[in-house]
């Protein structure tokens, strides 16, 4: 079976106690089921962007991104194709701006409603959603899922990279940074650790298994703080030909109550050289990768 991987916003909208909510048409993967307004991200689109466009494509209604909510993953399979579909999945609070509600006119949704939580308890809803809702969760009928449209053969030069990482602190307020090795994109930089997950991983387990990978400690993950976006159109790393990357990367808040010397513990040839705890000051004055520097400025504010 093909393991594929893909990249899915969600928006999260009250109004007087009601939550918005979409119901997939004869154009979705499951018609009938209502879900949370929010679709697919586009290459290289920052994730903010995709579910500010779905949610007025959806819904007729302009809103604003709040803050992220929650990230987690599910697998889905397509027998008939072969394919195991593993999509991440970030929802985002939001705020309306503007607009009017109203049914899609195309796409994968045909209606858009504002329905109470007990009212959303008793509609078919999409497991994800039900979770961020706080509602039980029913599985769907197996085979209810169908592709909307072919999966299209993968493009040979284009990347698509779904990672976890982390602001890794320790009692004493050190933070632990990774050294990205020779013949990766950033070399010589210290990065958050943290990396691209597994298919079929949640973030906040790939987190913890890169952390342990990279800088051989144990943590536990306490926020989750946002989500970055990079597109790199020619980025040249181990492959030997510059590929078109799009990375999606979510970035929690760890501690480790009971910190190590910090050892990199994964095969050689990885992408982290070494790895290290450094006061706030000391951070300051390393070559930081782009990430790195917005988590440490935001945590020292």
């Amino acid at each position: 079976m093909e393991l594929r991987r893909g990249v899915g916003v969600h928006g999260i909208l009250w109004d007087s106690g009601r939550v918005l909510m979409v119901r997939e048409g004869v154009g979705g993967d499951v018609p009938g089921v209502w879900r949370l307004p929010g679709g697919a991200v586009a290459h290289a689109e920052h994730p903010e962007h995709a579910v500010i466009r779905e949610v007025a494509r959806q819904t007729g209604l302009t809103v604003t991104v709040d803050r992220l909510r929650a990230a987690v993953a599910d697998v889905t399979t397509y027998p008939e194709d072969d394919v195991a579909l593993h999509t991440d999945r970030l929802a985002f609070d939001l705020s309306a701006r503007g607009g009017t509600l109203r049914d899609a006119v195309d796409g994968p949704t045909d209606q858009a409603r504002w329905v109470t939580t007990a009212e959303a308890a008793r509609l078919p809803l999409a497991p994800f959603s039900a979770e961020l809702l706080g509602l039980p969760v029913t599985p769907l009928a197996t085979g209810a899922h169908r592709p909307a449209e072919p999966f299209p053969p993968a493009h040979p030069d284009r990347r698509l990279r779904f990672g976890a990482y982390g602001l890794v602190t320790d009692p004493a307020g050190r933070i632990l940074l990774t050294q990205i090795a020779d013949g990766y994109p950033g070399a010589g930089r210290w990065h958050l650790p943290g990396g691209g997950t597994d298919h079929g991983e949640q973030p906040t387990t790939g987190l913890l298994r890169e952390l342990v990978e990279e800088g051989g400690q144990l943590g536990r993950v306490v926020e989750l703080l946002g989500v970055d976006n990079l597109h790199n159109p020619a980025a040249f790393g181990p492959e030997g030909r510059p590929l078109d990357w799009h990375g999606v990367r979510v970035i929690y808040r760890v501690l480790v109550d009971v910190p190590t010397d910090a050892v990199v513990t994964e095969s050689a040839g990885g992408s982290t050289a070494r790895a290290g705890w450094f006061t706030l000051a000391e951070a300051a004055d390393l070559p930081l990768t782009g990430i790195a520097a917005s988590a440490i400025g935001q945590s020292g504010r």
